[in-house]
């Protein structure tokens, strides 16, 4: 029996029994596409993440901070009492020392109230940069300037404000030469960031950028800061981050067997701590939606062989006229995943019509994958090829002798 004429019979059984196909496809739609947007979300937040992170830390960039990436509190504890305070010290080493670092910068970070004449911000972001982090790091501003060499030599009061600071101070981003005063000190703006958006709800545009030198005269030099090496474009993140580590072991007289006793941060290292966790819930996720697949594929089964019933003269018939056992059980198994795959195409385009309107209603980020899709096909597919054997081998059995009998 030829692929094509066992798809029409399927269709036009489908056309003939409106509600039963649609009842019986309504387990594999609904399947299909919990899996597949499950899946979108899973996608689109790593993607997601990946970009944040990528775009936070700066492209070819590590950090070298006292913690580095903990994970527990036991790992907070036993960092606070090994790992030094990172300093500025530690950052003119590296500059003098580092063959692939295109850029080294120095941030702290802290944070204050913040007041406009008649507005106040609590908890505000406060960071003290060396005037280069403008070619390290995302922020730039839309208005005016960043800090330059000349505000951090003089220790200047003035600072680059992120867009929410901006709107709600002044309830505008033209605000270049206004007055702002952090913690009672007043500070002249001179910048306005571009906006950065939201990480899941929590504001990336809510913070003041001061110079390093203004900043550790109002919250003190003994705080430990953090150090952005920017490798060259043409070098490897990891050979960046080899020659920094090596040079920052040699600064601390560190042994080969001795931990360090500063943190090293990447975006991959984020990404892939981060993946690692949410890929473990990522995989329950699927597994526990993907049942429902399985409760879609027992359902098909169940309505072959009632259809087997049905066309039991129609089987005996094929039979006396010449249709061998593998021509029914073909004719039995492209319906029953024909059937299946046209209730994951619904099931993948009302997926990917919830992804979108996650997306466009929320803040949840979600990106449909083209393995998702193939995914969706190829397990709908299965999943009435599986369940429709059963009944397939019964309708091929079928003695066509007692099949012409039946009424």
């Amino acid at each position: 029996m030829r692929f094509l004429e066992g798809v029409k019979i399927a269709l036009a059984s489908l056309r003939a029994h409106k509600l039963r196909s649609f009842l019986t496809l309504l387990g594999v739609i609904f399947g299909v596409m919990t899996v597949v947007a499950v899946a979108a979300v899973i996608e689109g937040f790593f993607r997601y993440v990946d970009r944040t992170v990528t775009a936070d830390l700066g492209a070819n960039t590590v950090l070298l901070d006292k913690f580095g990436m903990i994970t527990s509190f036991e790992d907070f504890i036993n960092a606070s009492r090994r790992n030094k305070d990172i300093t500025l010290e530690d950052a003119e080493f590296l500059r003098e020392r580092m063959t692939l670092a295109q850029s080294i910068g120095v941030q702290g970070f802290s944070s204050a109230e913040v007041r406009s004449p008649r507005e106040k911000m609590t908890n505000v972001n406060i960071k003290g940069n060396t005037p280069n982090m403008v070619s390290i790091d995302s922020t730039q501003p839309e208005f005016g300037r960043y800090v330059s060499e000349t505000d951090d030599e003089h220790r200047r009061n003035v600072a680059l404000i992120g867009s929410e600071i901006a709107d709600k101070l002044f309830n505008s981003r033209e605000v270049v030469g206004r007055e702002i005063k952090i913690d009672g000190l007043p500070f002249e703006v001179i910048g306005v960031a571009k906006e950065q958006g939201s990480f899941f709800g929590q504001s990336r545009d809510d913070f003041v950028i001061i110079p390093l030198s203004t900043y550790q005269k109002i919250f003190g030099t003994r705080q430990s800061l953090t150090i952005s090496v920017r490798g060259y474009d043409n070098v490897r993140l990891e050979d960046v981050q080899d020659q920094a580590r090596l040079l920052m072991r040699a600064r601390h007289k560190l042994g080969y067997n001795d931990k360090d006793t500063f943190g090293v941060l990447t975006s991959d290292t984020i990404n892939n701590f981060i993946q690692a966790i949410f890929g473990i819930v990522a995989a329950v996720a699927l597994g526990v939606v993907s049942i429902s697949l399985v409760v879609g594929g027992i359902v098909i089964m169940n309505i072959m062989l009632v259809t087997v019933t049905e066309r039991t003269r129609e089987i005996g018939i094929r039979k006396s006229l010449g249709a061998r056992r593998k021509d029914i059980l073909a004719q039995f198994l492209v319906e029953s995943t024909t059937l299946s795959l046209v209730g994951g195409l619904i099931g993948l385009g009302i997926a990917y019509g919830i992804s979108q309107l996650l997306v466009r209603f929320t803040p949840i980020p979600a990106e449909l994958p083209l393995w998702a899709a193939a995914l969706a096909i190829g397990v709908s597919s299965g999943v009435g090829l599986v369940f429709g054997i059963y009944p397939a081998w019964k309708a091929a059995k079928l003695d066509p002798i007692v099949a012409l009998r039946s009424e």
